[in-house]
């Protein structure tokens, strides 16, 4: 886990392109919109508006979609938009009808191809940790098997952005702590429910993942997400605590509640070798937050590109794509979820320009989420019955993801 603190300690460096870009997005956004010239807010809930602008940028004009939700409202909240399994995809409008948001955004990157593995297909899944409605889905994968543009220096896989129990939403890391146990010893358990495993490690697979294969899991290396499947693998079922099934690659089909499939290659599968059908077993596994002591309602993942009101050193000012992105002010109280229009008629953004134009909304500290194609904006008008796409995704229609950012509000 990457030290926070050594992480954003050099962030003061790029206070001044900071300064140039927040000030060039600034003018921008304090008078610009498709027609008026003049930011159109419409009220979607107590404590969620939409706005949509235009910012100039350095290839010309980018068109902004937001999404301003207040936690200071108790009728307010967040959480996790996902198709109800790990390995699966929806389009974000479907997700937040089906789970009764009234607006929300695309999520975190994800295992979109397979093109480097013949044979092998993509599962879908998300790169970053995830948590739902307090509960653990999902660990993070190897960054060297992350999916996605180049991160910026000092972060990594395991970053989040999530909302406590305390309904403050911050920036944070989480990493995997899990174990399996046996009377003879016990192992260290290195994934959950992920696309990829780490070299010579065990992981644990739950209802949660879905009825995708697993074999995708033993392919590639921590630093080489195009490196050959391993050889070397095996696979255990447990269930009531007992060894009942085990096989020498890892398999497909959905897993039943209460069921754990453990995965290993290389050194894992040796281990794996040892546990003869009948062996009990007992499998834990949480994710452990970097810096908060509070309990996550929800998190996803990303990465960040402002924190403190700065942006993080290193971050990209040349490629210019569409972008989807989280701000969060106000000491975690405020939430700005934003998207970028696609399409031949806008520019896309660089993270640069990204970092400075949340910073210019209003944020203290953000985070990129999936763009491209991916990059979605939903929200209900006020007493319709679904939500519908605010932005143009860049595809023409809709991209299914394996999760997003949902604003829920209670009646």
């Amino acid at each position: 886990m990457t030290d926070r603190r050594k992480r954003f300690a050099a962030g003061r460096t790029a206070l001044t392109l900071l300064t140039a870009l927040g000030a060039l997005a600034g003018t921008a956004l304090v008078g610009a919109a498709p027609a008026s010239g003049v930011p159109d807010p419409g009220r979607i809930a107590p404590g969620v508006v939409y706005e949509e602008f235009d910012i100039p940028v350095a290839r010309g004009t980018a068109h902004g979609h937001l999404l301003r939700v207040d936690l200071r409202d108790p009728r307010v909240t967040l959480d996790l938009l996902y198709p109800g399994r790990v390995a699966a995809r929806a389009p974000v409008s479907r997700l937040a009808d089906t789970q009764g948001a009234v607006a929300g955004v695309n999520g975190d990157f994800f295992n979109i191809t397979e093109t480097q593995h013949p044979g092998v297909a993509a599962t879908g899944a998300s790169v970053g940790p995830a948590v739902a409605g307090g509960r653990t889905l999902k660990a993070a994968v190897p960054e060297g098997q992350r999916f996605g543009p180049a991160l910026p220096p000092g972060t990594g896989t395991e970053d989040v952005l999530g909302m406590g129990v305390d309904r403050r939403a911050r920036l944070d890391g989480m990493t995997l702590a899990g174990s399996v146990r046996t009377a003879t010893g016990k192992l260290e358990l290195g994934g959950l429910n992920q696309y990829a495993l780490p070299e010579n490690s065990v992981g644990a697979f739950t209802s949660d993942w879905g009825s995708v294969s697993r074999g995708r899991a033993v392919c590639g290396t921590d630093t080489d997400r195009g490196a050959p499947c391993s050889t070397d693998t095996h696979e255990v079922t447990i269930r009531d605590g007992r060894v009942v099934a085990s096989a020498d690659t890892p398999g497909s089909g959905a897993i039943t509640s209460g069921t754990t499939v453990l995965v290993g290659r290389e050194a894992g599968a040796q281990q794996l070798r040892k546990l003869d059908p009948g062996r009990q077993v007992q499998v834990r596994h949480r994710l452990v937050a970097a810096t908060s002591k509070v309990a996550y309602r929800f998190a996803v993942g990303g990465y960040p590109v402002l924190d403190g009101g700065l942006p993080l050193p290193g971050l990209d000012d040349r490629t210019a794509a569409v972008r989807t992105a989280v701000g969060v002010g106000a000491n975690g109280k405020r939430v700005l979820l934003f998207s970028l229009d696609g399409g031949p008629a806008y520019q896309g953004m660089t993270i640069a320009e990204v970092a400075a134009t949340m910073r210019t909304l209003g944020a203290s500290h953000a985070f990129s989420l999936d763009g491209g194609g991916s990059s979605t904006l939903v929200a209900r008008a006020p007493g319709a019955s679904a939500v519908t796409v605010r932005n143009h995704p860049s595809g023409g229609a809709e991209r299914a993801v394996p999760n997003g950012i949902g604003v829920f509000v209670r009646r």
